[in-house]
């Protein structure tokens, strides 16, 4: 029994580095991160107070989480593949007095400049940076008790910045004592069978909201958390085999990037361990789903939420099978579907999504975003657009902020990206509005080909007549650009807004008309 969970096992693993072997156990996490929670107090510290998390994969993340959270501090973590400038943005606007980072960012933390001229605590771990202060040593001659009084803190984190500048989201809290549980510790031991002794696989980037957040309650319930340094789709198999991984969390892209493993590769591993896959993040292509239902068995739980914290939908594998596509539907609150005026929509008609759940939160610095997520009212939303069927279930159709308007008509590119991505020779696939003379916009597919050497004539001839057989004739791209790549987070999301700046208005790429 420790503090950070009263099942764990104080000898069991509380974390474990999937490449490299390094593990810690709970009872090592709970005397370091009290050592700096003990540091971060003397340094001025106090409830309320935020600090920044700038760390790679690495066993030094869950210890500063756990500092943070038993000294009443906001913690945000840092995307650590942002450049200075966005990076240091989101240290400055947190209020950050503390930043912990690791020698292997020494460049982009030496870049950050005057951007950390509040963060009085700079601390890195593993090899010296200059300007910052030995991690070990700093916490070494800190004692191992609790502090005199331990006070719940709680991850604030930014958006990923796909459509804009990075928003901070302050939730909402009202203090608590240590160890109280969290919305998301009941929710992942009631839904998913969050326990003492389950491993929970985490293949994606720490800084990453559900990836964090769902390994501290893995932690929370007594299980052990298995980090991937970075993902790697045949990586995941063997981790899965090798730690006996009961529980893991993809996004869409990881499902699509091990359905493309050979087939003998995909045999090769013991995936039996597996008790509960969990997907959310961004809508699933129904083949891409189904192809892994069929592949991990009905084992394949979906949801759909934010970091906003102010709604949930979730769905199993047997009811997204009687209801392909869907996102789930909602748990402890009430769903609203408006058009651009406000009013209501029937079942199955597309508008913007609503919360009635009655979380407030708002977005650190900015009155005016923060305006614009709630209605008069005070349902709030995530900018995302979709429908309900006639049963409560919620379908996403893409997020207004993407939404191509052509010739007055809406359209919207997940419905088209979901198309093309299923032919083989397509790797990555973002749909965008093109400016038109005639149409305002029209659709433009920018394809990532699965071969770098595709003849891009013929591809984008396969692609269009894939399109015309599946999706409206208005929907379908009347343009298609060949990148090597997509500007994609390691989390899976697609930075639309540089794909705009790059292609919407540029001869860059390789343009085929249809």
């Amino acid at each position: 029994m420790t503090d950070i969970s009263s099942s764990a096992d104080p000898k069991a693993d509380a974390v474990v580095m999937a490449s490299s072997g390094e593990r810690l156990s709970f009872a090592e996490l709970e005397t370091r991160s009290r050592r700096l929670a003990h540091l971060l107090r003397d340094r001025g510290l106090e409830c309320g107070a935020h600090m920044a998390v700038l760390l790679d994969n690495n066993l030094r993340y869950f210890e500063v989480c756990w500092a943070a959270r038993r000294a009443g501090l906001f913690i945000t973590p840092v995307n650590w593949h942002l450049g200075p400038g966005e990076a240091g943005y989101i240290v400055e606007d947190c209020g950050a007095t503390a930043l912990v980072t690791s020698n292997h960012l020494e460049s982009l933390a030496r870049e950050l400049g005057q951007r950390l001229g509040s963060v009085t605590t700079r601390l890195v771990v593993d090899d010296a940076v200059e300007g910052f202060e030995d991690y070990e040593a700093a916490i070494a001659s800190q004692p191992d008790t609790p502090l005199e009084e331990e006070t719940a803190g709680a991850l604030m984190f930014y958006s990923s910045g796909t459509t804009g500048r990075p928003k901070g989201i302050l939730p909402n809290i009202e203090p608590a004592p240590f160890g109280t549980p969290t919305g998301l510790d009941m929710l992942t031991q009631a839904l998913y069978g969050f326990e003492p002794g389950m491993v929970y696989l985490c293949p994606a980037p720490l800084y990453h909201a559900a990836p964090i957040a769902w390994s501290l309650a893995t932690q929370r319930a007594g299980g052990t958390v298995v980090v991937m340094e970075r993902f790697d789709a045949e990586g995941v198999l063997a981790a899965i085999e090798e730690h006996r991984v009961t529980h893991v969390q993809f996004v869409p892209t990881h499902f699509i990037r091990m359905l493309r493993l050979d087939p003998e590769i995909r045999e090769r591993y013991d995936l039996s361990s597996l008790r509960t896959v969990i997907h959310a993040a961004a809508p699933c292509p129904v083949e891409i789903k189904r192809q892994m239902l069929d592949w991990f068995g009905p084992i394949i739980y979906e949801y759909y939420a934010g970091s906003e914290g102010s709604g949930f939908c979730a769905v199993g594998p047997e009811e997204w099978l009687a209801h392909p596509g869907t996102v789930g539907r909602p748990l402890g609150v009430t769903l609203h579907i408006t058009d651009e005026d406000g009013t209501e929509q029937p079942t199955g008609e597309v508008g913007q999504i609503w919360f009635e759940s009655g979380v407030r939160f708002q977005y650190h610095h900015d009155e005016e975003k923060t305006k614009a997520a709630f209605n008069e009212h005070g349902w709030s939303t995530l900018g995302d657009v979709g429908y309900l069927d006639a049963e409560g279930y919620l379908y996403l159709t893409d997020r207004i902020s993407h939404m191509i308007i052509s010739g007055g008509v809406n359209i919207y590119p997940q419905e088209i990206e979901d198309v093309v991505v299923m032919h083989l020779g397509v790797a990555d696939v973002a749909v965008i509005g093109a400016p038109d003379e005639e149409m305002g916009e029209s659709v433009m597919a920018v394809v990532q080909p699965t071969d770098p050497d595709a003849d891009e004539d013929a591809l984008a001839a396969e692609l269009n007549a894939l399109c015309r057989a599946q999706l409206a004739g208005f929907k379908c791209p009347r343009q298609y650009r060949f990148t090597a790549s997509l500007p994609r987070l390691p989390t899976g999301k697609l930075l639309k807004r540089v794909v705009r700046e790059e292609f919407g208005g540029s001869s860059a790429g390789s343009v085929v008309g249809t």
